[in-house]
């Protein structure tokens, strides 16, 4: 059976997950899914660390709030900038929840981290999201003197809806929607295709962690059937010449694993740079299971690495 071939961390993370047992999303209204989203995250990370990140501190970005963290021994002036999009499938999530991922991210990468608290579905639907990212992008050089970064140094990271943000952000700046050009992008187990038709939605559609039903329901509270092809939420099926060069991590026990491999590879077909890091026998949004699995430090630490192999 797959769930034999779950790693140690994997299995820790669904039985921590199955002593809080709870109605699925796609049985709640979008506000019972953010109060139990919210209740239940701290449950899986480890609190932050002061010892890693300054901060957080709140800031306007992109017209959303942020917050924003720097690296302990990230450089006064000329900083790595990592702008981050949370994971949450467009409708949960805030920069609170991912407050842990980003300090790591900030200690790994001697940056400046900076996450928006994007509009949220189903009350901002495509392209809403989509447009926030690219907008915080957009913002992020005139803020190059008060964050102390360097508008030549800018990555873009996000995981699973996040990593969607992210890739779609990258890509309107390779086509001139916005500016600057990130220098790399991360891209942790990324939604790539709304169509939701990769074989692994199939293969890990219960039981390991976000169900198929579930991803469905996010999907459905974000875009309308007729979204489905849009570059902006399904990025796979975007022109991807010019793309900035991409570290996409990956979940080998996860729905998004196939659609995810099939960016990474369109990516490099296209001429991009890309190093696609497999965790296998990990379940999706594992950055966030970081009390129980070593795999969110580890996938941090290669990200850190590509960047610094970029010489960004």
């Amino acid at each position: 059976m797959i769930r034999d071939t779950l790693a140690p961390g994997a299995r820790a993370t669904l039985a921590a997950q199955a002593q809080a047992p709870g109605r699925p999303f796609e049985q709640m209204s979008a506000a019972e899914a953010r109060a139990a989203f919210d209740a239940g995250w701290p449950l899986l990370q480890l609190p932050p660390d002061p010892a890693l990140a300054e901060g957080p501190v709140p800031m306007p970005l992109g017209g959303s709030a942020a917050l924003c963290w720097r690296g302990s021994t990230a450089p006064a002036q000329g900083a790595r900038c990592i702008l981050y999009l949370h994971g949450g499938g467009w409708v949960v999530g805030t920069p609170a929840s991912h407050a842990a991922i980003c300090q790591r991210l900030a200690a790994a990468c001697q940056a400046v981290v900076v996450c928006p608290d994007y509009r949220l579905a189903p009350e901002h639907r495509f392209p809403a999201a989509a447009e926030d990212a690219i907008a915080c992008l957009g913002d992020l050089p005139a803020l190059a003197d008060q964050l102390g970064i360097s508008d030549e140094r800018i990555v873009v990271a996000g995981d699973s809806a996040g990593g969607n943000l992210a890739a779609v952000a990258a890509l309107a700046s390779s086509r001139g929607r916005s500016a600057p050009r990130p220098r790399a992008q991360l891209l942790f187990y990324p939604n790539a295709d709304a169509t939701q038709t990769h074989e692994s939605y199939t293969r890990f559609a219960e039981g390991f962690g976000l169900s198929a039903r579930t991803m469905r329901w996010f999907r459905d509270q974000y875009a309308a059937p007729e979204d489905f092809d849009d570059w902006r939420i399904s990025p796979l099926r975007a022109e991807l010449t010019g793309a900035p060069p991409a570290f996409v991590a990956l979940a080998g026990a996860d729905i998004l694993h196939d659609e995810g491999r099939a960016y990474a590879e369109a990516l490099s077909a296209a001429g991009t740079e890309v190093e696609t890091r497999l965790w296998a026998g990990h379940l999706h949004g594992f950055l966030s299971h970081c009390r129980y699995d070593r795999a969110a430090f580890e996938a941090i630490a290669a990200a850190a690495q590509f960047l610094d192999r970029l010489d960004v």
